[in-house]
Order: structure tokens, then sequence, then C-alpha cells
């Protein structure tokens, strides 16, 4: 499931390429409705997308099945989601009580008209069914489930995911306002047009699979365990631009994981295709003060021959 969410935020990151450098800020309410055990949470701005043609044409290519679903759905339940939403996230997080298992609600944001939406369900002879005073509907025959928690805020995904999430919104289990490190960390990435933040097990996932190999080695497994958090963005102003911070607090864990990254890209620099050694000549790996830092700069002609590459499928897929 991990794989699925961490695959999730780099295809919504290629999506967005073309957006303009607006934000996307999660409100009070949205992340109330987040529970407090997030692994891993995307934002992006999704009216900007909407309004991308670029970014339009791409959709088809990489889009995940999650954001698909959504967007049929949205239309089957009475919801213009050319108009209405203006950011969108998703959550995966894991359920009171639970250690391996995981789930992931969505949250929409936007200028919601919710009278007429009632009155197409009223029509469609849809009725909700109630968890204590929230309302939840069926998103058409997908099998997922909305509940607008105001008038500008609605969770969205599967039974439970939903029902977690409005547990968090009232108080009945703690959610991500409770969660320091990870509000420290949106804190630094949410006036980006799409950024994530991970907790400590989806950190270490995530530097498993961008060390490939490396991340059998010893030097790694001896600093695993201090990787506390990161968060990364993307901006889009000008050419592409991404920016990702791993928290470690230890200097030497820092500089370990550094080293370790800087050998795989040099590798790639040798042994990679064309468009990879130029994705690598593009990226920069550092350490400083207990956190690793990794910066991708581009221009949009380059990035674009990335889009056609082996090594961005194998990102997308």
């Amino acid at each position: 499931m991990f794989d699925k969410m961490f695959c999730f935020s780099f295809s919504a990151a290629f999506l967005a390429m073309t957006i303009p450098a607006t934000a996307a800020q999660l409100s009070g309410d949205a992340r109330g409705a987040i529970p407090h055990d997030v692994q891993q949470l995307v934002a992006i701005d999704y009216r900007a997308m909407q309004n991308s043609d670029a970014a339009m044409q791409l959709r088809d290519k990489v889009m995940p099945p999650d954001l698909k679903q959504f967007d049929e759905a949205l239309s089957k339940s009475g919801l213009n989601e050319n108009h209405d939403v203006d950011d969108l996230a998703f959550a995966l997080f894991r359920p009171s009580g639970a250690t391996d298992q995981v789930e992931t609600v969505g949250i929409a944001q936007g200028q919601f008209a919710v009278d007429d939406i009632m009155a197409n369900f009223r029509k469609q002879r849809v009725k909700p069914k109630l968890i204590r005073s929230n309302k939840i509907y069926p998103m058409g025959k997908t099998g997922m489930v909305l509940c607008f928690v105001d008038p500008s805020t609605m969770v969205f995904g599967s039974n439970e995911a939903v029902k977690q999430s409005l547990d968090a919104r009232d108080g009945i289990t703690g959610s991500l306002l409770t969660n320091g490190p990870m509000m420290d960390a949106m804190r630094s990435v949410d006036s980006e047009p799409l950024w994530s933040i991970l907790d400590q097990k989806g950190t270490q996932t995530m530097m498993k699979q961008l060390l490939g190999q490396a991340g059998s080695m010893t030097d790694y497994d001896s600093v695993r365990k201090r990787l506390i958090a990161s968060w990364y963005s993307m901006n889009f102003q000008h050419g592409v631009v991404f920016d990702l911070t791993v928290s470690t607090g230890d200097l030497f864990a820092a500089a370990t994981v550094s080293s370790l990254l800087n050998a795989a890209v040099a590798y790639k620099k040798m042994s990679g295709s064309d468009s990879e050694k130029a994705a690598m000549a593009a990226t920069d790996v550092s350490s400083s003060a207990g956190q690793l830092n990794i910066h991708f700069a581009t221009s949009d002609s380059t990035f674009n021959t990335l889009l056609n590459s082996q090594l961005f499928q194998s990102m997308v897929q």
C-alpha cells in the first residue's frame, strides 16, 4: 500500500509540472479530519491542474487509479470537478490500534454548492448513512463514500477510511492537529503547489526505494532507525524544482545517507541512459545540521525529455 501511495505522490508531481506557483494549503477543518497516525500526506493544487492544458494531456498517461476513480465518482455524485474542487489531498494512515494495517482517505477543498448536491442525491433517491450526526453518501458504484465536514471540505474513500476520518474530526480519536512532528514538517512545505510529508516509517521506506541496492548496505542499516521524518515540494514557476528534506537529528546519520545517495548518483551518471544522466546531473545531495537535502532543478525542455524516459516510466508504474 505504501508503494501505491509513494507512486501516487510522484505521479501527481509529474502531472503538475505546468501548474503555476500557487499553494495547496489545508484548512483547519481539513487537517482535523486527518487521523493522527499519518504515514504520508500528499497535497496538490487541483484547480490549477485542471486549468493546465499540458497537465490534462499528461493525465491519462500517468494518473494513478485512485485519482481516476475520484474523477469518475465526482461527476456521478453531482459535483463539477472542474469548478468545485480547489485542493486535493490523500492521507495514508494507520487506523487507531493497528500496526501494519493502513487506510487511505481523500480530502477535497473547494466552494461546494452543498444544497444543490443534496438535491441531486435526493433526486437520485440516494439515502445517507449516519455516523453520529455525519451524513455519508455513496459515490456512484465505485465503492467509495463521501461526507461534507463543512461546506468547503469533503472527505472521501472507503467506508472504513471515512469513518476513521470522522472519528478524528469529532475528537473521538487523535487527529493530525495533535501530531507535532508532522505539523512541523507541513509548515515547511505547504506554501508550494505540490507537497508531501512522511513520518518515520514512511521515510524509511522511501529512502530504501531511493537508494536501491545501496539500501541493502550495512552503512544504511546502521542509520535507518535514525531517519525521523521527511518532506518534499515541487515548484514550477521557473523550470522544475524538486526539494526533499530528511530529518535525522543526527549529523552522522545525515552524512552517511548523503554519502550513499551521492554514490548512487555517481553510478547512474556513469551507467544510465542519456535522460538518466541528465537527471542525475541536475541533482544535488548534501547534508547539514542533521538533515539530508536533495535538490533537483532543470528546464522544462529537459524535463519533457525525462518524461519519455525509462526512468520516468519506472517511477509511475
